[in-house]
């Protein structure tokens, strides 16, 4: 019963402040577990002018599925990732739920500014006008993905291949004795967090971009690849 979901978990229905109703958010939701503390985030970052993408790992279990469904069919600005990834731990498939929540987001019809992305186990210090005022002092217009040159103790996750396996409730990476090429376009990666703020532009731009593309074909078989993939697009010249 959306109406008793929406009373009892005390969701906010109408924006809180005028600048916070003309400064849209979108949201990107990795979960696997937990239904509650999900819930507990959601309603944490709930605000009726943004906009939320919900990748649900593959794996989960059809009742967890099935939950989420039924909160998410309660909001119009809340919706399940059209295409859902079995994911595994430091593998590419945590990179392309991402990848997948933004080609939806990016077709949606709220016309967002940033893009933050969050797992089932994040909680929120600050409130959304705090995040919104953070956005527009000094990253305006900019990518919050911190990160330095790929250290020396970071070197194996980009030289040889990586795979993902998935059996009977195990799922992990492992390495092969394949030595991978160099990055596409002599590109000199960075290595910094898997979470990130980004622009709407940015977004546009590597899921179009041909650099964008060959990097993230590249980063397929690579060890934890949403650790570099963002933060080295970021610090391409122009």
């Amino acid at each position: 019963n959306c109406s008793t979901v929406l009373k009892t978990l005390h969701f906010i229905t109408r924006p809180l402040s005028d600048e916070e109703g003309n400064f849209s958010l979108a949201y990107i939701i990795t979960i696997h577990k937990e239904l509650e503390m999900f819930v507990k985030l959601l309603r944490a970052i709930y605000m009726p002018q943004n906009i939320y993408c919900i990748h649900i790992d593959e794996k989960s279990p059809k009742d967890y599925k099935a939950a989420v469904q039924n909160i998410v069919n309660c909001f119009e600005n809340i919706f399940i990732s059209s295409k859902r990834e079995s994911v595994v731990y430091a593998g590419f498939s945590r990179l392309q739920a991402d990848i997948n929540c933004m080609r939806d987001l990016v077709h949606s019809k709220i016309q967002w500014n940033y893009v933050i992305n969050l797992c089932g186990q994040d909680y929120p210090i600050k409130t959304n006008k705090d995040i919104i005022r953070y956005i527009k002092s000094k990253w305006n217009g900019k990518n919050m993905t911190p990160g330095v040159v790929q250290p020396l103790h970071m070197k194996h996750r980009t030289q040889v291949s990586y795979r993902e396996y998935i059996h009977s409730g195990m799922s992990y990476v492992y390495p092969t004795k394949n030595i991978k090429a160099k990055p596409p376009y002599n590109l000199t990666i960075y290595f910094g967090s898997a979470y990130y703020i980004l622009t709407k532009e940015f977004v546009k731009f590597t899921l179009t971009d041909a650099r964008a593309k060959d990097l993230l074909e590249w980063s397929r078989d690579t060890y934890s690849p949403d650790e570099h993939y963002w933060v080295t697009l970021n610090r391409l010249n122009g």
